[in-house]
Formats: C-alpha cells, structure tokens, sequence
C-alpha cells in the first residue's frame, strides 16, 4: 500500500482545503491509498468536515490521518508520495529526510486549475533541486485528456441521479428554506465580496417572478444583509419585493453539493466551488479568484472559451460572467443569461457528460505514481 503526505497551506479559506480534502479521502477511499493530510489551518478542514477536531495535532477521520502542520515540524517518517499542494512550501527537515531515503519518494507540486492552452506542455514536467539531489513533477489540473483532470468521486453521477424530489425536500428542510413556490427562481450565491451583487439583488427585488437566494456565510452573506440594511437571522428571511434571501448555514462539502444541485442558478468562486458547480450540470456563474494587473481575466476567458466552444449563445454567458467578475450592467447582462436558461442548462450537462470522458484527477495521479 502506497502512503501518501498530502501538504496544504489554507489561503483561500476553504478552496486549498476544500481540494486537498476531496482528493485524500478519494485516494484512501478508492485506491486504498494510506494518506496522512498536514495542514496548517485545521479549523478550515473542520468547517468542511464536522467530525475534525480543532484541538487535536494528531487524529484519524475515516481511514485518513489529519496533522496539524506548525512552523516547528516534528522528524516523521517520509511517505512513498509527498504532495505539495498549490506550491506550498515543505518544511526544510521534511525535505531533508526524503533525500536520505534509499528510493527517494515521489515528489508532486498540484498546482493550480487553469485552462489555459499552456497548462498542457507543462503538465507532468519535472524539476530537478539544485540543494537536494531530488527530483519535483508539477501536476496541473484540467479540462483535457493532456492535463491531470478534474477531481470527481466514482460515484457522483450516481449520486446525482439519485436526488429526486423527496431528497431535495430533505435538504431544504434541513437548512430551514420552505419548499418551492410557483415561478420562483432559486439561486445559491457563494462569492467574494462583489461590486456587482448590489445591482444584481436590486435587478431581482424589482423583477416579475419571485427569486429565493440562498447566500452562503461570508462575504456572500454579509453584502446581501448590509444591501438589506438588516443583519441575517438564522431561519428568517430577508425580503424585499419579489427578493427573498436566506442565510445558509456552513455546509460540509457533501450538502454544498446537494445545494448546487437543487438551485437553479448556482454563483460560485475560486476553484472547489467552480469544479463542483460544473459537475451539477447547473447553469453557474463563476467569479475568479481576482488577481494583480487583471490576471485573472485571461483564465477566465480561457475558460469560457473551452466551455462555450460548442454552444449556440456563447455571448450570452460570457458576458453575464464578464459582468459579474468587474464588468458592468450586470443586471442586462443577467437578463439575457435567465432567458436562455434552458439552453444554458443542456449546454452544461454536454460539458460535464464530456469532462466525464476524462479520466478523473485521483486516477490521474495515482497512475502516474505508479509509473515513475
């Protein structure tokens, strides 16, 4: 059995984590993989997972080892494959240790999701360290079968197909929203703070059929209830015209599924979400993780191009998505988006139906362990 030490720094609160933790529970769950997940920010990982103590340096959740990873790292044993998730970097006595083995373990960098066309001659590289006679491989994440692939569990297209209506009247009961109404529109908003929600929340209060926005505790959250001029209330709705808006509770990552998969319109962020969101086969909106001098407007559109290439509207949905990450009229731009729903929604079941194609990023990764 293969051992695994999966590194993670938390810097986008939940997006690092939120990754590193679906890939070592898949790893250990589906390949039998001995996995031990070093993270510097437990209280994250247990916000994702309530069975993480917050108190405990050392625990076991499921078949996965959780260690709280402190500036003064202990001397441990290496594993066969060391992870350093988003170019993280490893402690100097960890790294030390794996060049004094007999057979140096594999050293992988995941890095990044990004569709840019570069990302495909960069994937699997190696990178030989000048201080330690040790070799590092980059692994990029992707939307090609030339690239590391997306995460997804063996079973979630099961899974999905699986959550009739009886389940989702679970779930809304048990995030006290009431059941459907007629027309009504439901919308999850998981989002950085936005320049743009503003005129989106007005665009909503002031339109003919109701919308139920779902906001998720954090920025998301906070700007709605400060646009309200109301603070949130767990259970109570915030309402205005034909705008109602719920505060959620923090999901762990099983339920944020099932919530992308009951709303009709999912905004999401930052990477986990985005991957996740894609996979419900939801009309989504993402908002990029903003970066320096507009950087991240060239994977966004790097993105939309690969994503729209075979959609009859693609400017429909990039200009909703170009509004939403520092455009502008977003609420025209929304309009023409919730026209085309319908299609919008076909086009993202074809689009996760031919990611589903692809081997998946676990996989990936374990195949290529085993032939270095």
């Amino acid at each position: 059995m293969w051992r695994w030490d999966i590194f993670c720094t938390v810097v986008d609160n939940y997006g690092d984590i939120g990754t590193c933790w679906r890939l070592a529970q898949q790893l250990a769950n589906e390949h039998e993989a001995d996995v031990r997940l070093w993270v510097d920010q437990v209280q994250s990982l247990a916000r994702l997972c309530p069975a993480v103590s917050t108190n405990a340096d050392q625990q076991h959740v499921g078949r996965i080892e959780i260690c709280h990873w402190h500036s003064d790292f202990p001397k441990v044993e290496v594993a066969d494959v060391v992870i350093e998730a988003f170019a993280c970097e490893l402690p100097e006595s960890y790294i030390a240790e794996m060049a004094r083995q007999t057979v140096a373990p594999v050293w992988i960098n995941l890095e990044y999701l990004s569709a840019e066309a570069w990302v495909e001659g960069c994937h699997r590289l190696s990178s030989l360290r000048t201080k330690w006679p040790l070799t590092k491989y980059f692994f990029f994440p992707g939307f090609t079968p030339r690239t590391g692939g997306l995460l997804r569990e063996r079973d979630l297209f099961d899974d999905r197909a699986a959550y009739d209506s009886a389940a989702e009247a679970d779930f809304w009961r048990s995030v006290g929203v009431p059941a459907r109404s007629d027309r009504e529109l439901r919308v999850s908003m998981f989002c950085y703070k936005n320049a743009s929600l503003p005129d989106l929340l007005q665009c909503w209060a002031d339109g003919h059929d109701p919308v139920t926005l779902l906001a998720a505790p954090g920025p998301a959250a906070d700007q709605i209830a400060e646009w309200f001029g109301k603070p949130f209330l767990p259970g109570t709705p915030l309402r205005r015209s034909s705008l109602a808006a719920y505060p959620l509770p923090f999901l762990p990552q099983s339920n944020f599924d099932r919530l992308l998969w009951a709303c009709d319109v999912n905004f999401v962020r930052g990477e986990d979400s985005f991957v996740r969101a894609q996979w419900a086969g939801r009309p989504f909106v993402w908002q990029i993780y903003p970066q320096g001098e507009e950087a991240h407007l060239v994977k966004l559109e790097a993105f939309l191009t690969r994503y729209l290439k075979s959609f009859e509207k693609p400017a429909v949905v990039r200009r909703c998505w170009h509004a939403w990450n520092g455009g502008d009229n977003i609420a025209s731009a929304w309009a023409d988006f919730i026209a085309n729903r319908g299609a919008i929604e076909r086009q993202g079941k074809v689009w996760a139906s031919s990611l589903d194609q692809m081997s998946d990023l676990a996989n990936n990764l374990v195949c290529f362990v085993r032939g270095v």
